[in-house]
């Protein structure tokens, strides 16, 4: 079950008055109400248990709550002392007979759509939903004892009202490619990955390692002296480590440059982690001893 809370109850007067802490109490016991289907009568036990005696006695005061024994003409009299009733609230919901009667309609309504042949062709009134959204809906209500200015306009919303003509021109927000058959492009901000790392960041991605690869041409040359000097399946077991015992989810691969740098070199030949092939290596490694001297000039000034 649900109840009804008018979306300018933020700002109505007696809201303010009363202050957040009662005005969080109120909508609590409206949403009591709404489940227990109580017509908008408190039990005094179940106020006093969600507020406080000062927070209760300001709702009285400012009239949105009503003790047995209230002079307000709309609203019902508690049966008991000490219990209350929210001004105004049927006004604005159901009352318990309403419920049931909805409820007793809807299940005969069921039966009977049970009882029809299923080889009847079905209609789109047959629908509940389809009824509903075609039925003559009642002008919109306010909250209990609230009267509220137009909080919406034309325009502030720049014609984004129901009804509004739509640009046909523009993409179909349902869909997450602008509502083309087209693949949307990646976002401008998508990092561009430098292509002998490439092997290194796809296998971190297939281990679930997914963390952002942001870096900057200095932290490229150092991956890739890594890649060249660990193997690829090295550091993604690594990493896999320092990702099981990080305290919060590393968000950046830069996490994992400390770690990864302390590692030591590949000797020529040695298996990598998780197969069983040799690979072969050529006797001189000139390239990998290009980048890591790269690598130790940008340390002696201080870059990596």
């Amino acid at each position: 079950m649900w109840s009804k809370l008018d979306d300018g109850f933020h700002s109505h007067p007696k809201i303010r008055r009363a202050g957040n802490a009662a005005a969080g109490l109120l909508a609590r016991l409206i949403s009591y109400a709404g489940q227990h289907l109580t017509n908008g009568v408190i039990l005094g036990p179940v106020a006093r248990d969600y507020g406080t005696a000062p927070q209760i006695r300001k709702l009285v005061a400012l009239g949105l709550l009503h003790e047995q024994g209230h002079a307000c003409p709309r609203c019902a009299q508690p049966e008991t002392a000490g219990d209350y009733v929210v001004h105004d609230f049927l006004a604005s919901n159901p009352s318990r007979e309403q419920v049931h009667d909805g409820r007793r309609k809807d299940a005969n309504r069921k039966q009977a759509q049970r009882n029809q042949s299923p080889n009847r062709a079905r209609s789109a009134d047959d629908s509940p939903t389809n009824h509903n959204r075609n039925a003559a809906q009642p002008a919109p209500e306010s909250h209990p004892g609230f009267t509220t200015d137009q909080q919406v306009s034309e325009e502030r919303h720049a014609g984004r009202l129901a009804g509004a003509p739509v640009d046909p021109t523009r993409p179909d927000p349902s869909t997450s490619y602008g509502g083309t058959n087209k693949q949307a492009r990646p976002p401008a901000d998508e990092p561009r990955i430098a292509e002998p790392v490439r092997p290194l960041v796809d296998a971190m991605t297939a281990a679930g390692l997914v963390v952002g690869w942001h870096l900057t041409p200095d932290d490229w040359l150092l991956l890739h002296a890594l890649v060249e000097r660990c193997t690829v399946p090295v550091l993604v077991e690594h990493a896999r480590g320092a990702w099981e015992g990080a305290r919060t989810r590393p968000r950046s691969a830069r996490y994992f440059l400390p770690g990864w740098r302390s590692l030591p070199a590949m000797p020529n030949g040695a298996p990598t982690p998780g197969t069983n092939v040799v690979p072969l290596r050529p006797a001189t490694t000139s390239h990998t001893d290009n980048l890591l001297a790269g690598l130790a000039l940008l340390e002696q000034e201080g870059l990596a």
